[in-house]
């Protein structure tokens, strides 16, 4: 994989559930940080159309067990 200028999001915590961004000319690529070799791909269009579904509270229903 091409060298990526990666960013820590700021809700993550010191050293677990860290999710990590970055972004070329084409793609936006997301992975954890705990599993660097794990990458999600998506396109800048898919991911705010993504983000807005979200802010607009489409996921609310969907239960997390940790």
């Amino acid at each position: 994989m091409k060298q990526l200028h990666w960013q820590k999001s700021s809700f993550s915590g010191t050293t677990t559930n860290c999710l990590e961004i970055a972004s070329d000319s084409e793609l936006i690529y997301l992975r954890e940080f705990d599993d660097p070799t794990t990458v999600v791909t998506t396109t800048p269009t898919k991911l705010a159309a993504w983000l807005h579904s979200t802010k607009a509270g489409e996921f609310d229903h969907i239960t997390i067990n940790s």
